[in-house]
């Protein structure tokens, strides 16, 4: 199952508290609620969602409650103002909202290409903090999969612009041309590398990046670019056009009072465009004169309403790839009682085979018995995997009821004790 929320529903101020201490919330769910086996956590500046591995869908409302329990003693935000703000999905529905969210579907800017990178993170997070399941391997990496997809059929991620992009173009018209503007860029995270690639794209060449995490050196010798330390920003900040802020530092990183002293009454103009979740720039800098500060929230105003031409073929595969990963898991949950129907017919033959010395007469009865037993497991076997791939319980149930009205054969003088019973079933599962 998966709880969303997302900025189609709640306000960036709910999904930022929401996403405080996002490894905590995954580890303690897993670890304080009995009927989780795992857990992924998706935090980005405009979604928080929790993948869960629930052992089974009846526990569906009491893992809701239990997560939103754990969620609340992180963020302090009311239990029950979580529970009702998130949104449940079951079955198919948390596979395809993934793949949707990870081919960009669902995002401010549709068609936005740093998402997919940031399911593919929040897999990794999950196996660093050991709560990731086999199911949900098989899930981030099919919406990894599905992406590329996605963007290899339709070049949606081409075609559609980033929240980056966006941003660029609502303060472009105060500034110089590209090739003239002086920029810093703060932070050196995969936002901060998509703003990069977005400010060369257009022309800037005079970048300077700033980390308060001091990551800001190896970043900028690998993109040649310019570091600056914490004095140097500073000193270079009254003769900048443009602030990129995307760090996600705890606390402003660009205080309104400090901005004020270094600019002093330079009337140089100043846009910054704070693209971090819990804002790297204090919002009163937009008070001080000749700056302008754009942030997640103008960029979710500002974002197109148009759904570019592609939209509806990415919808189609979505879909169906998310339709075959149901028929897949549905496939693997099931098809165990088929195959132990198979074992209890077809068993005793490979049993007898091995363990018999007989040639000739003993050989043709154990080869005739084996086709008389395939060719009666067959049909009802082929029902009850199509059953199982379409989600047919009833006709699965049918099917299977057909392979238990199968005899067992009865091999007298062919039989013979197996020599290893464990190696025996295994074997006659895989023939099965």
């Amino acid at each position: 199952m998966s709880l969303v929320a997302s900025h189609h529903d709640l306000d960036l101020a709910v999904l930022e508290r929401l996403s405080v201490a996002t490894h905590a919330v995954g580890r303690e769910i897993v670890s304080e609620c009995p009927p989780v086996a795992g857990s992924v956590v998706l935090a980005t500046c405009n979604r928080f969602e929790l993948y869960l591995d629930v052992v089974a869908s009846e526990h569906a409302s009491d893992v809701r409650a239990a997560a939103a329990a754990v969620v609340s003693a992180h963020t302090g935000y009311p239990a029950e103002k979580v529970a009702a703000e998130v949104h449940a999905r079951l079955g198919i529905d948390v596979a395809e909202h993934l793949f949707a969210v990870a081919s960009g579907l669902e995002s401010m800017v549709v068609g936005e290409r740093e998402i997919a990178g940031q399911v593919r993170r929040a897999l990794t997070a999950a196996r660093r903090d050991g709560t990731t399941t086999s199911e949900l391997e098989g899930l981030f990496q099919t919406a990894s999969r599905t992406s590329r997809a996605v963007e290899a059929d339709t070049g949606l991620g081409g075609a559609g612009r980033s929240m980056v992009s966006v941003a660029l173009d609502l303060v472009e018209d105060g500034l110089p041309a590209w090739p003239d503007v002086r920029c810093v860029l703060v932070g050196t995270g995969s936002y901060a590398g998509a703003s990069l690639a977005a400010l060369k794209s257009r022309g800037c060449r005079d970048i300077h990046v700033f980390s308060p995490s001091g990551r800001a050196l190896a970043f900028a010798e690998a993109r040649g670019v310019h570091a600056l330390t914490t004095r140097d920003l500073a000193s270079a900040l009254p003769d900048v056009d443009l602030v990129v802020a995307c760090s996600g530092a705890a606390g402003a990183v660009l205080q309104a009072d400090a901005l004020a002293a270094v600019r002093g009454d330079a009337a140089r103009p100043l846009a910054i465009v704070d693209l971090a979740l819990r804002h790297d720039v204090d919002p009163e800098v937009r008070s001080l004169p000749g700056v302008r500060l754009g942030s997640l929230t103008t960029v979710s105003e500002h974002a197109p309403d148009e759904q570019p031409p592609p939209i509806e073929v990415a919808r189609a595969i979505v879909h169906r790839t998310a339709a075959d990963f149901a028929a897949g898991q549905r496939g693997r949950a099931w098809n165990p009682a088929v195959i132990e129907q198979r074992v209890r017919v077809l068993g005793p033959i490979e049993r007898a085979s091995r363990a018999s010395e007989q040639g000739g007469e003993g050989a043709v009865r154990l080869r005739a018995e084996r086709r008389r037993a395939r060719a009666a497991l067959h049909g009802p076997t082929v029902r009850a995997r199509e059953a199982a791939r379409v989600g047919d319980a009833e006709a699965f149930s049918a099917a299977l009821a057909e392979l238990a009205a199968v005899p067992a054969p009865e091999l007298p003088g062919l039989t013979a004790p197996p020599r290893d019973e464990g190696l025996t079933k295994r074997t006659s599962a895989r023939r099965a």
